[in-house]
């Protein structure tokens, strides 16, 4: 028998209920709630994947009901969009301080609410798949030596692969090329191998540095998971407060990916991932956000990755702007160095700069197996995802 998702649909308001059960109703489990108290007293025994969730309900309202499913024993794997007739920024900001995954304004496109709903659906399969592999990865810790060698490579790409596939459900929602992550992992990649070889961070750049930025650096924009569709894909110029929702995305991310850091423990990449996804849009002259550190106050990491993502933005076609040259891109961030770019970084990117250019050209570098892939395959994750 085919496994349909679980989705809880929580709304006093009979009518509201009924629009969204005919919307769902053949592709999904349905399970509804009348108030905020009915919704969690049904949590533990549905176990949905989804909550829709009304603000404004008798008893405990839906920002509430939200921080409790959140901050249950099931939140790491639930997902929650609140739904609402209210739209205002204050109202989405109050939301996302809740904790909610995302918000839908009533009246909705059903076309819209079938998209997010099947986002988030796979966002909560992917977490459940991350949860079963660590719990896997406890239980080889138990056997023979050899054993435990041989499991450990075969979770090592497992996890590369869901880590990957995570980065690209968050990618797949701002209208970008579907190499985007390949080659921003790929010019970071190399600008750190140069750094190892030359300039003020070898003693920094050891080949732990280097296999942990090969698997964190596509996660670097997981937090736009909470940023609405309607600012990831305005072409036009984001107002001041659309830019300030934008901002967000990096404690969002932070925040995810720390989370994610205390399950594993430290030491792992996820400290890596975590440090790039909350500081990568900071700047070498303090300017950038949302910490506002300057110099290297910045970790090292998150310099590194934000060098690679500008260059790939701007040699790259995105909804709201044409590409520009790589030899332009080289000359921006060039002009760049010691304001928004860390001087040696910019030094390591001249010296990579042919490879980049050459890549784009011919031959795509960034599709091949990494040098720091542990396990690499004639058919790497990057090119799947290029051809998806």
């Amino acid at each position: 028998m085919e496994f349909k998702g679980r989705i809880l649909i929580v709304d006093d308001v009979p009518t509201n209920v009924d629009i969204l059960r005919r919307i769902l109703r053949k592709e999904y489990e349905l399970e509804t709630a009348g108030t905020g108290e009915e919704c969690l007293a049904k949590l533990p025994a549905f176990k949905p994947q989804l909550v829709l969730l009304d603000i404004m309900m008798p008893g405990i309202d839906g920002y509430e009901t939200c921080r409790r499913v959140k901050s249950s024993t099931l939140g790491d794997f639930v997902q929650v969009i609140l739904v609402s007739g209210r739209g205002s920024t204050a109202e989405r900001l109050r939301g996302y301080e809740f904790h909610a995954d995302d918000y839908l304004v009533k009246p909705f496109d059903h076309d819209e609410l079938v998209s997010k709903v099947r986002v988030h659906l796979r966002l909560s399969s992917t977490q459940r798949q991350l949860s079963a592999a660590k719990e896997q990865l406890q239980l080889y810790a138990n056997d023979l030596e050899q054993l435990v060698e041989q499991r450990t490579r075969q979770w090592t790409a497992t996890q590369d692969m869901s880590v990957f596939a995570l980065a690209q459900l968050a990618d797949s929602r701002d209208p970008e090329t579907g190499e985007h992550l390949c080659r921003m992992r790929y010019y970071a990649q190399r600008i750190a191998e140069e750094l190892g070889r030359h300039g003020p961070y070898t003693h920094r750049i050891d080949d732990r540095f280097l296999r942990h930025i090969y698997r964190s650096s596509p996660l670097h924009d997981i937090g736009k998971v909470g940023v609405p569709d309607a600012i990831l894909q305005k072409p036009g110029r984001l107002t001041s407060e659309e830019f300030e929702l934008m901002k967000r995305h990096v404690q969002i991310g932070g925040e995810t990916l720390e989370n994610a850091r205390d399950y594993v423990g430290p030491g792992s990449f996820m400290d890596m991932a975590a440090e790039i996804a909350r500081y990568h849009h900071e700047r070498f002259d303090g300017s950038g956000y949302c910490a506002g550190l300057q110099g290297l106050d910045i970790p090292l990491s998150a310099r590194i990755v934000a060098l690679a993502d500008v260059y790939d933005a701007l040699t790259s076609r995105r909804i709201y702007k044409e590409p520009i040259a790589p030899e332009d891109a080289r000359r921006i961030i060039i002009e760049e160095s010691g304001t928004h770019f860390d001087p040696a970084i910019v030094a390591a990117f001249e010296t990579c700069f042919p490879s980049f250019a050459e890549g784009a050209e011919q031959g795509k570098p960034w599709l091949q197996p990494g040098v720091w892939a542990p396990t690499p395959t004639p058919d790497s994750l990057c090119a799947l995802a290029a051809k998806g």
